[in-house]
């Protein structure tokens, strides 16, 4: 049922020529009729790939091989003629707030920003649950930034953005507000201005795998060329040349390290140190791990296990502030780490007995300070579970640095050079900090990489990011795009070179 014009939209001409996809379902009549009630509202197009006959009326077909593509964004910028377009970008059902297009475009004149969104509530069930969102800032430029499903874009800001789209099927919208980003600036509006259903009901800890699905491998080609063109237009672009890698530098006890931080993981411990003393190589290692005060009987467990190898060091750190990069930083400033510090999370498992020798391995091959390796996804009981092998295959020796910015991780295991990462350092966190230190690495020495599986991801309820709340995965996300800040800008002041 189409909803009663305001007042107050009554006496203002129209602001936004709306766009709404439509896949045959009801949620676009839904929203069509939502937005036939005000005033602001021109023209409503229907982003139709196609479906037969529209349904319903008040509004206009504009047929589109798919909603994401270039040639879509220039279609809507040729048929804005309002001050502003309004995009839905989902095939949801959205009832706006009561006035939320009067503060949409009063919010628009005020800032001058090129787009705009806005915080919503979400349908679980019949209940409303709020769904803020995160402001988009400079390193905000990973593909899946959550915009909600409603964004305004000033009719200028979008005409000359969408002479950079391109002709990709898949990177149309991505590369439209990269560009924008570039121009008149991305501006969150912290209200909830629209009610919508919910587009993807899997939990959070599933949807971050999305990117490295190899079904999806067109669609993050097309979305690497778009970072890519961004990255050399704001001069954050690497070139695919880096610093040369002294591996005999220093003196080490040991040729390799396992690193196991550690806080409450009786359940576990036991299995990941076996996994890492089991390793069978040439040369000498040993096993670091940092018990972060653990209460759960880790501990214990964990002096069981040094009594009975010498080659386990139970380390215990006197300072009681240290997330997972600070353990990491305990590990690696030890006078017992090895030449190379290896990865193990204190709920994994290497593959077999080959993975630390593969990875030293790497090293001496590539002549890098850090390596990658490849991990298989299981429960608890090491059977896979979907999306199973994840191998970052969008890295590649030429351009991996850049895309790293577009994506969420680099993968793993993951091993370092240890004079490297001495220098380096990890930031004292709990998320995140592989990331960070990966970007700061590979801005100034190659990487290598393993594309097979070396190592066991067991994902179960009591991992850290298995299904984290609306507000964790916004403040995981917002840390992660502030590395990315971090790192474009040391990128665009030359400290790669």
């Amino acid at each position: 049922m189409k909803r009663p014009r305001d007042n107050a939209s009554a006496v203002e001409s129209p602001q936004f020529t709306a766009f709404v996809p439509y896949s045959g379902n009801s949620a676009a009549e839904r929203t069509v009729a939502e937005l036939a009630g005000s005033a602001l509202v021109g023209k409503i197009y229907l982003l139709n790939p196609g479906i037969g006959p529209l349904p319903f009326k008040g509004c206009a077909p504009l047929a589109v091989k798919s909603p994401d593509a270039g040639a879509t964004m220039r279609r809507i910028a040729a048929k804005t003629t309002t001050p502003y377009a309004l995009l839905v970008l989902h095939d949801v059902a959205i009832e706006f707030g009561r006035f939320a297009l009067e503060r949409i475009a009063w919010v628009a004149r005020a800032t001058k920003a090129g787009m705009m969104y806005s915080d919503y509530l979400e349908l679980r069930g019949s209940v409303p649950v709020p769904h803020p969102l995160i402001d988009c800032q400079e390193g905000s430029i990973r593909d899946d930034f959550d915009f909600g499903s409603v964004v305004a874009l000033e009719s200028s800001a979008l005409r000359r953005a969408v002479k950079e789209t391109g002709n990709s099927r898949h990177a149309g919208f991505y590369s439209l507000r990269l560009a924008i980003g570039r121009g008149k600036g991305i501006f969150r509006i912290a209200e909830t201005l629209y009610t919508r259903s919910e587009p993807d009901t899997r939990p959070g800890g599933a949807k971050v795998f999305d990117y490295v699905d190899s079904r999806n491998r067109a669609v993050q080609l097309e979305m690497e060329k778009a970072a890519t063109v961004h990255l050399k237009k704001i001069g954050a672009y690497l070139k695919p040349v880096r610093a040369s890698v002294d591996l005999d530098e220093g003196k080490f006890p040991v040729t390799a390290s396992v690193i196991i931080p550690v806080r409450n993981r009786a359940g576990t411990i036991g299995d990941a140190v076996a996994s890492a003393l089991s390793q069978q190589a040439s040369f000498a290692f040993n096993v670091i791990v940092v018990d972060n005060h653990s209460t759960d009987g880790t501990t214990d467990i964990l002096r069981t296990l040094a009594s009975q190898d010498p080659r386990l060091l139970h380390i215990v750190p006197s300072r009681t502030d240290l997330g997972i990069g600070g353990c990491w930083n305990e590990a690696v400033h030890n006078p017992s780490c090895g030449r190379f510090a290896a990865q193990l999370d204190s709920d994994d498992l290497y593959l077999d007995e080959s993975t630390l020798r593969r990875i030293v391995d790497r090293f001496h091959t590539d002549r890098c300070a850090m390596v990658v390796g490849t991990y298989r996804l299981t429960d608890l009981h090491l059977r896979e579970i979907p999306p199973g092998v994840i191998d970052h295959r969008e890295w590649t020796a030429g351009n991996g640095p850049n895309n790293a910015l577009r994506v969420n991780g680099f993968g793993a295991p993951r091993a370092f050079f240890t004079p490297v990462l001495r220098r380096v350092k990890l930031p004292n966190v709990s998320y995140g900090e592989d990331y960070a230190v990966g970007l700061a690495v590979s801005r100034r020495y190659p990487v290598g990489r393993i594309y097979e599986p070396i190592y066991l991801c067991r994902r179960w309820e009591g991992n850290t990011d298995a299904d984290p709340g609306i507000a964790e995965m916004n403040l995981n996300n917002w840390y992660k795009d502030k590395v990315r800040t971090i790192e474009i800008r040391a990128r665009r002041l030359g400290s790669a070179k």
